[in-house]
Protein backbone atom coordinates (compact mmCIF):
# COMPACT_ATOMS: atom_id res chain seq x y z
CA UNK A 1 0.00 0.00 0.00
CA UNK A 2 1.53 3.13 -1.19
CA UNK A 3 2.00 5.87 1.25
CA UNK A 4 1.77 9.51 0.45
CA UNK A 5 3.73 12.09 2.36
CA UNK A 6 2.47 15.57 2.84
CA UNK A 7 4.73 18.42 3.92
CA UNK A 8 3.33 21.48 5.58
CA UNK A 9 5.58 23.75 3.60
CA UNK A 10 4.29 22.42 0.32
CA UNK A 11 0.65 23.13 1.06
CA UNK A 12 -0.75 25.64 -1.44
CA UNK A 13 -1.95 28.98 -0.16
CA UNK A 14 -3.81 31.76 -2.02
CA UNK A 15 -1.56 34.78 -2.13
CA UNK A 16 -3.43 38.01 -1.55
CA UNK A 17 -2.15 41.14 -3.29
CA UNK A 18 -0.45 43.10 -0.59
CA UNK A 19 -0.78 46.56 -2.40
CA UNK A 20 -4.05 48.40 -2.06
CA UNK A 21 -4.21 51.94 -3.54
CA UNK A 22 -5.55 54.69 -1.37
CA UNK A 23 -9.01 55.95 -2.23
CA UNK A 24 -8.89 59.02 -4.46
CA UNK A 25 -9.70 62.23 -2.61
CA UNK A 26 -12.46 64.11 -4.48
CA UNK A 27 -11.11 67.59 -3.72
CA UNK A 28 -7.67 66.92 -5.26
CA UNK A 29 -9.00 67.83 -8.74
CA UNK A 30 -9.56 71.35 -7.41
CA UNK A 31 -6.55 71.68 -5.15
CA UNK A 32 -3.90 70.65 -7.69
CA UNK A 33 -4.63 73.41 -10.30
CA UNK A 34 -4.84 76.03 -7.51
CA UNK A 35 -1.57 74.83 -5.99
CA UNK A 36 0.05 74.94 -9.46
CA UNK A 37 -1.12 78.53 -10.09
CA UNK A 38 0.09 79.75 -6.68
CA UNK A 39 3.49 78.07 -7.00
CA UNK A 40 6.25 80.44 -8.19
CA UNK A 41 3.78 83.35 -8.45
CA UNK A 42 2.27 82.15 -11.76
CA UNK A 43 -1.04 83.85 -10.95
CA UNK A 44 0.68 87.21 -10.59
CA UNK A 45 2.29 86.87 -14.01
CA UNK A 46 -1.06 85.88 -15.56
CA UNK A 47 -2.81 89.01 -14.29
CA UNK A 48 0.14 91.14 -15.30
CA UNK A 49 -0.09 89.79 -18.87
CA UNK A 50 -3.80 90.51 -19.04
CA UNK A 51 -3.24 94.06 -17.83
CA UNK A 52 -0.49 94.71 -20.39
CA UNK A 53 -2.61 93.33 -23.26
CA UNK A 54 -5.60 95.44 -22.21
CA UNK A 55 -3.41 98.55 -22.10
CA UNK A 56 -2.06 97.88 -25.60
CA UNK A 57 -5.56 97.42 -27.07
CA UNK A 58 -6.83 100.54 -25.31
CA UNK A 59 -4.00 102.70 -26.69
CA UNK A 60 -4.11 101.26 -30.23
CA UNK A 61 -5.84 103.48 -32.89
CA UNK A 62 -9.50 102.74 -33.53
CA UNK A 63 -10.41 101.01 -36.77
CA UNK A 64 -12.19 103.22 -39.25
CA UNK A 65 -13.47 102.72 -42.73
CA UNK A 66 -10.97 103.61 -45.44
CA UNK A 67 -11.14 107.18 -46.51
CA UNK A 68 -13.28 107.84 -49.51
CA UNK A 69 -15.70 104.99 -48.93
CA UNK A 70 -18.28 107.17 -47.30
CA UNK A 71 -18.20 109.84 -49.99
CA UNK A 72 -19.75 109.05 -53.35
CA UNK A 73 -18.19 110.65 -56.39
CA UNK A 74 -20.05 108.87 -59.14
CA UNK A 75 -23.47 109.51 -60.58
CA UNK A 76 -25.25 106.67 -58.85
CA UNK A 77 -23.63 107.55 -55.53
CA UNK A 78 -24.91 111.07 -55.91
CA UNK A 79 -28.30 109.54 -56.60
CA UNK A 80 -28.13 107.40 -53.46
CA UNK A 81 -26.97 110.26 -51.24
CA UNK A 82 -28.95 113.19 -52.60
CA UNK A 83 -32.15 111.86 -54.07
CA UNK A 84 -33.27 109.05 -51.80
CA UNK A 85 -35.70 110.38 -49.19
CA UNK A 86 -35.20 108.97 -45.70
CA UNK A 87 -33.35 105.80 -46.68
CA UNK A 88 -31.30 106.43 -43.57
CA UNK A 89 -31.45 105.04 -40.10
CA UNK A 90 -33.82 102.09 -40.11
CA UNK A 91 -32.85 100.67 -43.50
CA UNK A 92 -29.12 100.98 -42.90
CA UNK A 93 -29.41 99.42 -39.44
CA UNK A 94 -31.29 96.44 -40.85
CA UNK A 95 -28.76 95.99 -43.65
CA UNK A 96 -25.89 96.30 -41.18
CA UNK A 97 -27.45 93.68 -38.90
CA UNK A 98 -27.93 91.29 -41.80
CA UNK A 99 -24.35 91.83 -42.90
CA UNK A 100 -22.95 91.15 -39.43
CA UNK A 101 -24.92 87.89 -39.25
CA UNK A 102 -23.52 86.75 -42.58
CA UNK A 103 -19.96 87.75 -41.78
CA UNK A 104 -20.00 86.04 -38.39
CA UNK A 105 -21.31 82.91 -40.04
CA UNK A 106 -18.63 83.07 -42.73
CA UNK A 107 -15.89 83.81 -40.20
CA UNK A 108 -14.98 87.07 -41.85
CA UNK A 109 -15.09 89.46 -38.91
CA UNK A 110 -17.13 92.46 -38.00
CA UNK A 111 -17.91 95.71 -39.69
CA UNK A 112 -16.01 98.95 -39.09
CA UNK A 113 -17.86 100.23 -36.06
CA UNK A 114 -15.37 102.81 -34.84
CA UNK A 115 -14.60 100.69 -31.75
CA UNK A 116 -11.26 99.39 -30.58
CA UNK A 117 -10.22 96.07 -32.11
CA UNK A 118 -6.83 94.37 -32.08
CA UNK A 119 -4.45 95.26 -34.88
CA UNK A 120 -4.37 92.56 -37.52
CA UNK A 121 -8.00 91.62 -36.85
CA UNK A 122 -9.55 94.53 -38.71
CA UNK A 123 -12.39 93.53 -41.02
CA UNK A 124 -11.61 92.69 -44.61
CA UNK A 125 -14.37 93.26 -47.17
CA UNK A 126 -16.08 90.42 -48.94
CA UNK A 127 -14.87 89.19 -52.31
CA UNK A 128 -17.86 89.39 -54.63
CA UNK A 129 -18.44 88.24 -58.23
CA UNK A 130 -20.96 90.19 -60.30
CA UNK A 131 -21.84 88.61 -63.64
CA UNK A 132 -23.14 91.19 -66.08
CA UNK A 133 -21.50 93.81 -63.88
CA UNK A 134 -20.83 96.22 -66.76
CA UNK A 135 -24.52 96.46 -67.60
CA UNK A 136 -27.19 98.88 -66.47
CA UNK A 137 -28.15 97.38 -63.11
CA UNK A 138 -24.85 95.56 -62.57
CA UNK A 139 -22.71 98.68 -62.76
CA UNK A 140 -24.80 100.47 -60.13
CA UNK A 141 -24.55 97.41 -57.90
CA UNK A 142 -20.76 97.37 -58.36
CA UNK A 143 -20.59 101.03 -57.30
CA UNK A 144 -22.45 100.28 -54.07
CA UNK A 145 -20.31 97.24 -53.25
CA UNK A 146 -17.05 99.10 -53.91
CA UNK A 147 -18.24 102.03 -51.79
CA UNK A 148 -19.05 99.58 -48.98
CA UNK A 149 -15.46 98.35 -48.94
CA UNK A 150 -15.80 95.02 -50.75
CA UNK A 151 -13.58 93.63 -53.50
CA UNK A 152 -15.52 93.11 -56.71
CA UNK A 153 -14.84 90.94 -59.75
CA UNK A 154 -16.97 91.91 -62.77
CA UNK A 155 -17.55 89.32 -65.48
CA UNK A 156 -19.17 90.56 -68.69
CA UNK A 157 -19.07 89.70 -72.40
CA UNK A 158 -20.13 93.28 -73.31
CA UNK A 159 -23.09 92.22 -75.44
CA UNK A 160 -25.25 94.81 -73.69
CA UNK A 161 -22.75 95.97 -71.04
CA UNK A 162 -20.39 98.90 -71.58
CA UNK A 163 -16.88 99.46 -70.25
CA UNK A 164 -17.81 103.09 -69.71
CA UNK A 165 -20.20 102.01 -66.96
CA UNK A 166 -17.34 100.75 -64.78
CA UNK A 167 -14.41 102.72 -66.16
CA UNK A 168 -14.29 104.98 -63.11
CA UNK A 169 -13.15 101.95 -61.07
CA UNK A 170 -10.11 101.25 -63.23
CA UNK A 171 -7.01 101.53 -61.07
CA UNK A 172 -8.89 100.60 -57.90
CA UNK A 173 -7.07 97.61 -56.37
CA UNK A 174 -10.40 96.24 -55.13
CA UNK A 175 -11.88 96.09 -58.65
CA UNK A 176 -11.26 93.50 -61.36
CA UNK A 177 -12.84 93.23 -64.82
CA UNK A 178 -12.88 89.98 -66.80
CA UNK A 179 -14.21 89.73 -70.35
CA UNK A 180 -15.91 86.37 -70.22
CA UNK A 181 -19.14 84.67 -71.31
CA UNK A 182 -20.85 82.80 -68.48
CA UNK A 183 -21.83 79.95 -70.79
CA UNK A 184 -18.17 78.95 -70.42
CA UNK A 185 -16.98 77.68 -67.02
CA UNK A 186 -15.15 80.06 -64.70
CA UNK A 187 -13.23 79.43 -61.49
CA UNK A 188 -12.59 82.25 -59.02
CA UNK A 189 -12.50 82.31 -55.24
CA UNK A 190 -15.36 84.49 -53.97
CA UNK A 191 -17.72 84.82 -51.01
CA UNK A 192 -20.84 85.91 -52.91
CA UNK A 193 -22.10 85.71 -56.50
CA UNK A 194 -24.62 88.16 -57.94
CA UNK A 195 -25.76 86.51 -61.18
CA UNK A 196 -27.13 89.26 -63.43
CA UNK A 197 -25.73 88.11 -66.78
CA UNK A 198 -28.48 87.98 -69.44
CA UNK A 199 -29.88 90.43 -71.97
CA UNK A 200 -33.04 91.84 -70.44
CA UNK A 201 -34.66 93.98 -73.12
CA UNK A 202 -36.84 92.55 -75.92
CA UNK A 203 -34.60 93.95 -78.65
CA UNK A 204 -31.55 92.20 -77.21
CA UNK A 205 -32.97 88.87 -76.05
CA UNK A 206 -34.90 88.40 -79.32
CA UNK A 207 -31.75 89.12 -81.34
CA UNK A 208 -30.39 85.62 -80.64
CA UNK A 209 -33.02 83.62 -78.74
CA UNK A 210 -30.94 80.43 -78.60
CA UNK A 211 -28.04 82.36 -77.07
CA UNK A 212 -30.48 83.96 -74.59
CA UNK A 213 -31.77 80.64 -73.29
CA UNK A 214 -28.22 79.23 -73.20
CA UNK A 215 -27.19 82.17 -71.03
CA UNK A 216 -30.13 81.58 -68.71
CA UNK A 217 -29.63 77.82 -68.44
CA UNK A 218 -25.96 76.99 -69.07
CA UNK A 219 -24.72 80.26 -67.59
CA UNK A 220 -26.77 79.74 -64.44
CA UNK A 221 -25.56 76.14 -64.20
CA UNK A 222 -21.94 77.30 -64.40
CA UNK A 223 -22.39 79.94 -61.72
CA UNK A 224 -24.27 77.55 -59.41
CA UNK A 225 -21.49 75.02 -59.90
CA UNK A 226 -18.97 77.68 -58.96
CA UNK A 227 -20.97 78.61 -55.86
CA UNK A 228 -21.09 74.97 -54.82
CA UNK A 229 -17.36 74.50 -55.42
CA UNK A 230 -16.14 77.53 -53.47
CA UNK A 231 -18.95 77.71 -50.88
CA UNK A 232 -20.27 81.09 -52.05
CA UNK A 233 -23.74 82.50 -51.52
CA UNK A 234 -25.57 82.83 -54.86
CA UNK A 235 -28.19 85.41 -55.87
CA UNK A 236 -30.19 84.95 -59.08
CA UNK A 237 -31.77 88.00 -60.66
CA UNK A 238 -34.92 86.58 -62.18
CA UNK A 239 -37.66 88.67 -63.71
CA UNK A 240 -41.33 89.56 -63.53
CA UNK A 241 -41.57 87.94 -66.98
CA UNK A 242 -41.88 84.57 -65.20
CA UNK A 243 -45.50 85.62 -64.55
CA UNK A 244 -46.11 86.02 -68.31
CA UNK A 245 -49.42 87.72 -69.10
CA UNK A 246 -50.74 87.40 -65.55
CA UNK A 247 -54.27 86.41 -64.64
CA UNK A 248 -53.63 87.55 -61.06
CA UNK A 249 -53.26 91.25 -60.23
CA UNK A 250 -51.12 92.36 -58.49
CA UNK A 251 -48.71 89.45 -58.77
CA UNK A 252 -47.58 87.64 -55.63
CA UNK A 253 -44.57 85.34 -55.42
CA UNK A 254 -46.92 82.37 -55.00
CA UNK A 255 -48.46 82.95 -58.45
CA UNK A 256 -47.14 80.41 -60.99
CA UNK A 257 -47.70 82.58 -64.04
CA UNK A 258 -49.31 82.43 -67.46
CA UNK A 259 -46.48 82.04 -69.97
CA UNK A 260 -46.52 81.05 -73.63
CA UNK A 261 -43.75 78.42 -73.82
CA UNK A 262 -43.37 78.70 -77.62
CA UNK A 263 -43.75 82.44 -78.11
CA UNK A 264 -41.14 84.94 -79.29
CA UNK A 265 -40.49 86.01 -75.67
CA UNK A 266 -40.23 82.49 -74.27
CA UNK A 267 -36.44 82.34 -74.70
CA UNK A 268 -36.29 84.91 -71.90
CA UNK A 269 -39.45 84.03 -69.93
CA UNK A 270 -38.92 80.28 -69.85
CA UNK A 271 -35.17 80.69 -69.58
CA UNK A 272 -35.58 82.60 -66.32
CA UNK A 273 -38.14 80.08 -65.04
CA UNK A 274 -35.63 77.31 -65.73
CA UNK A 275 -32.90 79.31 -64.00
CA UNK A 276 -35.10 79.53 -60.90
CA UNK A 277 -35.66 75.77 -61.06
CA UNK A 278 -31.92 75.09 -61.24
CA UNK A 279 -31.26 77.48 -58.37
CA UNK A 280 -33.73 75.74 -56.08
CA UNK A 281 -32.49 72.28 -57.11
CA UNK A 282 -28.92 73.25 -56.18
CA UNK A 283 -30.24 74.61 -52.90
CA UNK A 284 -32.22 71.50 -52.00
CA UNK A 285 -29.87 68.92 -53.47
CA UNK A 286 -26.40 70.36 -52.94
CA UNK A 287 -26.94 72.69 -49.98
CA UNK A 288 -25.92 75.83 -51.90
CA UNK A 289 -27.02 79.07 -50.20
CA UNK A 290 -29.23 80.82 -52.76
CA UNK A 291 -31.39 83.92 -53.10
CA UNK A 292 -33.92 84.66 -55.86
CA UNK A 293 -35.09 88.15 -56.85
CA UNK A 294 -37.85 88.76 -59.39
CA UNK A 295 -37.14 92.19 -60.84
CA UNK A 296 -39.88 94.39 -62.26
CA UNK A 297 -39.41 97.26 -64.72
CA UNK A 298 -36.41 99.37 -63.72
CA UNK A 299 -35.11 102.65 -65.14
CA UNK A 300 -32.28 105.07 -64.49
CA UNK A 301 -28.92 106.32 -65.78
CA UNK A 302 -26.81 103.93 -67.90
CA UNK A 303 -29.76 102.22 -69.53
CA UNK A 304 -29.07 101.21 -73.11
CA UNK A 305 -30.45 103.78 -75.53
CA UNK A 306 -33.02 102.34 -77.98
CA UNK A 307 -33.13 98.97 -76.26
CA UNK A 308 -36.84 98.54 -76.81
CA UNK A 309 -37.91 99.12 -73.21
CA UNK A 310 -40.64 101.68 -72.91
CA UNK A 311 -38.93 104.21 -70.60
CA UNK A 312 -35.71 104.36 -72.60
CA UNK A 313 -37.69 104.51 -75.85
CA UNK A 314 -39.83 107.43 -74.69
CA UNK A 315 -36.90 109.40 -73.25
CA UNK A 316 -34.69 108.96 -76.32
CA UNK A 317 -37.53 109.82 -78.69
CA UNK A 318 -38.54 112.94 -76.75
CA UNK A 319 -34.93 114.18 -76.66
CA UNK A 320 -34.59 113.65 -80.42
CA UNK A 321 -37.90 115.46 -81.07
CA UNK A 322 -39.44 112.24 -82.41
CA UNK A 323 -43.00 111.00 -81.74
CA UNK A 324 -43.41 108.76 -78.70
CA UNK A 325 -44.35 105.31 -80.00
CA UNK A 326 -47.14 103.65 -78.02
CA UNK A 327 -47.89 100.04 -78.91
CA UNK A 328 -51.52 98.96 -78.83
CA UNK A 329 -54.08 101.24 -77.20
CA UNK A 330 -51.63 102.41 -74.50
CA UNK A 331 -53.81 101.09 -71.67
CA UNK A 332 -51.47 98.25 -70.70
CA UNK A 333 -49.84 98.96 -67.34
CA UNK A 334 -46.34 98.70 -65.93
CA UNK A 335 -44.63 99.57 -62.63
CA UNK A 336 -41.34 101.47 -62.70
CA UNK A 337 -38.68 101.44 -59.99
CA UNK A 338 -35.54 103.57 -59.95
CA UNK A 339 -32.27 101.64 -60.17
CA UNK A 340 -31.01 102.71 -56.74
CA UNK A 341 -34.09 101.17 -55.11
CA UNK A 342 -33.45 97.89 -56.91
CA UNK A 343 -29.79 97.80 -55.88
CA UNK A 344 -30.78 98.36 -52.25
CA UNK A 345 -33.24 95.49 -52.49
CA UNK A 346 -30.69 93.12 -54.04
CA UNK A 347 -28.14 93.85 -51.33
CA UNK A 348 -30.67 93.36 -48.55
CA UNK A 349 -31.77 90.08 -50.08
CA UNK A 350 -28.17 88.84 -50.35
CA UNK A 351 -27.31 89.79 -46.77
CA UNK A 352 -30.59 88.48 -45.36
CA UNK A 353 -31.50 84.95 -44.35
CA UNK A 354 -34.43 84.31 -46.71
CA UNK A 355 -34.21 82.38 -49.97
CA UNK A 356 -37.14 83.96 -51.76
CA UNK A 357 -38.28 84.45 -54.41
CA UNK A 358 -38.94 88.13 -53.69
CA UNK A 359 -40.69 90.64 -55.94
CA UNK A 360 -38.52 93.75 -56.26
CA UNK A 361 -40.45 96.50 -57.96
CA UNK A 362 -42.45 99.65 -57.46
CA UNK A 363 -46.16 98.99 -56.89
CA UNK A 364 -47.02 102.38 -58.41
CA UNK A 365 -48.87 101.47 -61.62
CA UNK A 366 -48.86 103.55 -64.81
CA UNK A 367 -50.51 103.02 -68.18
CA UNK A 368 -48.30 103.63 -71.21
CA UNK A 369 -50.23 106.80 -71.96
CA UNK A 370 -49.68 108.06 -68.40
CA UNK A 371 -45.96 107.34 -68.72
CA UNK A 372 -45.86 109.21 -72.01
CA UNK A 373 -47.49 112.16 -70.23
CA UNK A 374 -44.81 112.17 -67.53
CA UNK A 375 -42.08 112.10 -70.20
CA UNK A 376 -43.75 115.04 -71.96
CA UNK A 377 -43.86 117.00 -68.69
CA UNK A 378 -40.17 116.27 -68.02
CA UNK A 379 -38.68 116.79 -71.49
CA UNK A 380 -40.98 118.28 -74.12
CA UNK A 381 -44.66 119.16 -73.58
CA UNK A 382 -45.09 119.35 -77.37
CA UNK A 383 -43.93 115.78 -78.03
CA UNK A 384 -46.37 113.87 -80.19
CA UNK A 385 -47.67 110.35 -79.52
CA UNK A 386 -47.76 107.78 -82.31
CA UNK A 387 -49.74 104.54 -81.98
CA UNK A 388 -48.47 101.27 -83.47
CA UNK A 389 -49.73 97.65 -83.44
CA UNK A 390 -48.93 95.83 -80.23
CA UNK A 391 -46.15 93.23 -80.06
CA UNK A 392 -46.80 89.51 -79.56
CA UNK A 393 -47.30 88.17 -76.01
CA UNK A 394 -47.08 91.65 -74.50
CA UNK A 395 -48.49 91.49 -70.94
CA UNK A 396 -51.55 93.65 -70.38
CA UNK A 397 -50.91 94.32 -66.68
CA UNK A 398 -47.84 94.19 -64.51
CA UNK A 399 -47.77 95.25 -60.85
CA UNK A 400 -45.80 93.63 -58.02
CA UNK A 401 -47.10 92.70 -54.61
CA UNK A 402 -44.08 93.57 -52.42
CA UNK A 403 -45.60 92.78 -49.02
CA UNK A 404 -43.16 89.87 -48.61
CA UNK A 405 -40.13 92.10 -49.25
CA UNK A 406 -41.50 94.72 -46.86
CA UNK A 407 -42.01 92.20 -44.08
CA UNK A 408 -38.88 90.04 -44.40
CA UNK A 409 -36.34 92.45 -45.94
CA UNK A 410 -37.59 95.77 -44.61
CA UNK A 411 -37.43 97.04 -48.19
CA UNK A 412 -39.66 99.21 -50.32
CA UNK A 413 -38.91 101.65 -53.16
CA UNK A 414 -38.33 105.29 -52.21
CA UNK A 415 -37.86 107.20 -55.48
CA UNK A 416 -41.07 108.18 -57.31
CA UNK A 417 -41.14 108.28 -61.11
CA UNK A 418 -41.28 112.06 -61.32
CA UNK A 419 -38.13 112.38 -59.21
CA UNK A 420 -36.10 109.60 -60.83
CA UNK A 421 -36.93 110.33 -64.46
CA UNK A 422 -35.07 113.70 -64.63
CA UNK A 423 -31.84 111.97 -63.55
CA UNK A 424 -32.22 109.46 -66.35
CA UNK A 425 -33.01 112.26 -68.82
CA UNK A 426 -29.81 114.07 -67.85
CA UNK A 427 -27.75 110.93 -68.52
CA UNK A 428 -29.47 110.27 -71.87
CA UNK A 429 -29.09 113.88 -72.97
CA UNK A 430 -25.34 113.79 -72.35
CA UNK A 431 -24.89 110.47 -74.11
CA UNK A 432 -27.07 111.34 -77.11
CA UNK A 433 -25.79 114.85 -77.70
CA UNK A 434 -22.32 114.58 -76.09
CA UNK A 435 -23.16 117.43 -73.72
CA UNK A 436 -20.42 116.63 -71.17
CA UNK A 437 -19.80 119.10 -68.38
CA UNK A 438 -16.56 117.64 -67.00
CA UNK A 439 -18.15 117.53 -63.57
CA UNK A 440 -16.89 114.71 -61.35
CA UNK A 441 -20.34 114.27 -59.85
CA UNK A 442 -22.20 114.38 -63.17
CA UNK A 443 -23.47 111.50 -65.22
CA UNK A 444 -20.53 111.86 -67.63
CA UNK A 445 -18.49 109.70 -65.24
CA UNK A 446 -20.99 106.91 -65.90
Amino acid sequence: MASELFFRGQETHHIINAYTPKPRKPWQNVIRPVRYMLKEKRLVFLFAGIAIASLIFALSPSSRAPSGQGSYSYVNNAIYDSHLPSESTQSHSIARAHRIIYQNRAGIGSLHSGGKIPLGLQRKGLRILVTGGAGFVGSHLVDRLIARGDSVIVVDNFFTGRKENVMHHFGNPRFELIRHDVVEPLLVEVDQIYHLACPASPVHYKHNPVKTIKTNVVGTLNMLGLAKRVGARFLLTSTSEVYGDPLEHPQKETYWGNVNPIGVRSCYDEGKRTAETLTMDYHRGAGVEVRIARIFNTYGPRMCIDDGRVVSNFVAQALRKEPLTVYGDGKQTRSFQFVSDLVEGLMRLMEGEHVGPFNLGNPGEFTMLELAGVVQETIDPNAQIEFRPNTADDPHKRKPDISKAKELLGWEPKVPLRKGLPMMVQDFRQRIFGDHKEDSSSVSSA
